[in-house]
C-alpha cells in the first residue's frame, strides 16, 4: 500500500474544521475492519483512511507544526500500512476492569512469540507476525502490530464468501476463534489489491 505523503494530510485549520465529519467516517469504516476475539482481545485491521486519521489526531494532540516532525510521525505510521500481499493489523488486548489490568496483561506474556494468531480457511493457517519491541521477559503491551501474509488458496478463500474463515488466538489459557464477516473481508480483498 501506498506510504502517506505530507501532501496528502490535511492542514491543522482545516482538519480542525473537517474533524468531526472525518472521524464519523472512520468510526463507521472501523466498524468494518474491527473484530473481537474473545473478551480480552480485538484486532482492527488498518489500511490508508485508519493510518491517516492516526496521524491527523497525533498531529493535531501534539500540536505538530515543523515539517521534520511531521515526515517523522508519518515514518512511523505508514509501517502500519500492509505491503505487497498482506494484512495488517492493531491488536488490542482490552482489560476494563482497572484493578485487574497487570495480572490480566501478565496472562499475555508471550502472545507475541510463536504462532498464537493466525487466520484460518479450510483447516489452512497463516500466523501473524509480531512487529517486536512491544513486550519483554517481565512486561507485554496492551497494543500490538500484527502482519499477515495469506496464502493463494487463503485469498479464494476470502473471496469466496460461501467458505469460512475464522481468526484464533491460541496462548496459555486463552483459545478464542471467530468467523471473520463479509463485510471484513470485502475490505481484506481491497487491501490485498491496494498492496498487491
Amino acid at each position: 500500500m501506498k506510504a502517506i505523503v505530507p501532501e496528502e494530510l490535511i492542514p491543522h485549520e482545516e482538519y480542525e474544521r473537517q474533524r468531526e465529519a472525518f472521524r464519523a467516517k472512520i468510526i463507521v469504516l472501523k466498524q468494518r475492519r474491527r473484530l473481537s476475539i474473545g473478551p480480552f482481545i480485538t484486532m482492527v485491521f488498518e489500511n490508508r483512511e485508519t493510518v491517516q486519521f492516526q496521524i491527523q489526531e497525533m498531529i493535531r494532540v501534539e500540536r505538530i507544526v515543523d515539517p521534520v516532525k511531521v515526515q517523522d510521525e508519518l515514518d512511523v505510521y505508514n509501517t502500519l500500512l500492509p505491503q505487497p500481499n498482506e494484512l495488517s493489523a492493531t491488536l488490542l488486548i482490552e482489560i476494563t476492569d482497572e484493578g485487574a489490568i497487570e495480572e490480566r496483561l501478565d496472562q499475555f506474556m508471550g502472545l507475541d512469540h510463536g504462532k498464537k494468531v493466525a487466520i484460518v480457511a479450510d483447516g489452512e493457517e497463516v500466523f501473524g507476525e509480531f512487529e517486536g519491541g512491544h513486550s519483554h521477559e517481565t512486561k507485554i503491551s496492551a497494543v500490538h502490530f500484527v502482519r499477515f501474509r495469506p496464502t493463494a488458496s487463503i485469498k479464494k478463500a476470502v473471496a469466496d464468501l460461501t467458505r469460512p474463515i475464522t481468526i484464533r488466538v491460541s496462548h496459555g489459557g486463552y483459545h478464542e476463534e471467530v468467523p471473520v464477516p463479509g463485510s471484513m473481508r470485502e475490505e481484506w480483498l481491497a487491501d490485498l489489491k491496494d498492496s498487491g
